[in-house]
């Protein structure tokens, strides 16, 4: 049974109405509105100026892609560069929502299904480089050198999310690019201060249990040198890096409070229609 079932049949039970009635839907919606804006207020009123105050979903999994707004606002960057390793089939990530504001970059996955569906959704686009690779520590900074990143005009964005050696991929490519912005998809069955994360192996593919990735707090060790923590998803799936030199337009709060738990019921929480490529499609058929 799916997250959304199991939801579904819980809305039921507390409303008083058949699983397979019309409204159902409806009213799960509303409740996972609700949810998203109470821990939205108390993000707000016990870490001010956490950007996860501000989160909403367009097309990313929950609410990254308000907190990446967010973060850019107050960075002043409002045309940037990405690399987002782990891009999926490129309906519901980190950046679609960015290729649609203009920015370019670099989609990289490892599945062969998924780049082949970007690839038949999407025309070619000096916008935006579709890479097919799986990745592991070695190869991963090798996707960009500097004569790309010199193309991009540096990097502001690296969105990592592999399901496995997160950590030391996320690691590699922050010290060999220097984004302005790292986001990680964290383990968040452990809670900080814990430095959690699986043995490196290139070879590791997720079981769909719990050993895969990373604890927050090994992200905050592995990053610490030139990065610092300035926000969680309220669905406690991403974390999101400011650079050393930009972090002082963040307020500083410690791991603990910043911390969300695992939420993954928030994904469930739609925006609009179903997503498709269509808007990306005819954007990138457009030259800027």
């Amino acid at each position: 049974m799916t997250i959304y079932q199991h939801l579904k049949n819980a809305v039921a039970a507390a409303y008083a109405v058949p699983a397979a009635a019309a409204s159902l839907d409806t009213l799960l919606q509303i409740e996972l509105s609700r949810e998203l804006e109470r821990l939205q207020a108390k993000a707000a009123r016990e870490s001010p100026g956490n950007p996860a105050a501000e989160g909403f979903k367009v097309y990313s999994q929950a609410d990254e892609d308000g907190i990446l707004q967010a973060i850019f606002e107050r960075l002043g960057t409002r045309l940037g560069s990405f690399v987002e390793i782990g891009c999926g089939s490129g309906i519901e990530n980190n950046t679609h929502f960015l290729l649609l504001k203009g920015w370019r970059g670099v989609w990289v996955d490892g599945d062969p299904a998924n780049i082949a569906a970007i690839r038949a959704a999407l025309p070619p686009s000096e916008r935006l480089r579709v890479i097919e690779a799986m990745i592991d520590r070695e190869t991963a900074p090798s996707l960009m050198d500097e004569q790309a990143l010199s193309a991009l005009g540096g990097l502001d964005l690296l969105s990592v999310d592999i399901d496995g050696n997160d950590l030391d991929v996320a690691v590699a490519c922050a010290k060999a690019w220097q984004p302005k912005v790292v986001i990680v998809e964290y383990n968040a069955k452990f809670p900080p201060p814990a430095v959690v994360h699986i043995t490196y192996d290139p070879a590791h593919r997720w079981n769909r249990d719990d050993y895969h990735g990373a604890s927050l707090g090994a992200f905050i060790a592995g990053l610490s040198s030139d990065y610092r923590l300035v926000s969680c998803n309220l669905a406690g799936t991403n974390a999101f890096f400011v650079r050393l030199d930009l972090a002082s337009a963040f307020a500083d709060h410690p791991a603990e409070c910043l911390y969300q738990p695992a939420r993954f019921h928030l994904t469930a929480l739609r925006s609009g229609h179903a997503p498709t490529m269509s808007y990306l499609r005819n954007d990138l058929e457009v030259p800027r």
